[in-house]
């Protein structure tokens, strides 16, 4: 095998890239004390309300232990809610009006934040760099 096989190794570059870019976010958010999987989370709630916590593991690509995890420390902060499913075991989570203050006032972070990544990835230009991912996402 030779030697650049594995720096063209699609799955070492995304791993390396992905953990690069939540890192950098994480920072970013650390001062309104949440992780970039949080945002996220509260994101992803805000824009589809009524999910369980399946279906927004699904959604998200995540893990539903680390969902659940999250989702906790989320509730314990006082930023979501959650109530049992009408049907099974299942949850479903509600973003809080103090999660939504939070979203709000991290937005101009995260968007400075996404800014610079864009910067960063302006050739080749950010829109196919992004379908790219979402392609990858559908596999």
């Amino acid at each position: 095998m030779a030697d650049d096989d594995f720096d063209l190794c699609m799955v070492l570059n995304a791993r390396m890239a992905a953990r690069t870019v939540t890192r950098r976010a994480d920072r970013k958010l650390k001062a309104i004390g949440i992780s970039a999987a949080q945002f996220s989370i509260l994101g992803s709630m805000l824009k589809h309300p009524g999910r369980s916590v399946t279906e927004m593991a699904d959604a998200i690509a995540m893990d539903r232990t680390t969902l659940s995890r999250n989702l906790a420390l989320l509730e314990r902060k006082g930023l979501v809610s959650t109530v049992s499913a009408e049907r099974g075991n299942g949850r479903i989570g509600a973003v809080t009006p103090a999660g939504r203050k939070l979203v709000d006032d991290a937005r101009p972070e995260w968007r400075k934040a996404q800014a610079e990544l864009r910067a960063t990835l302006d050739n080749p230009d950010f829109d196919t760099v992004l379908a790219g991912l979402r392609q990858l996402a559908r596999l």
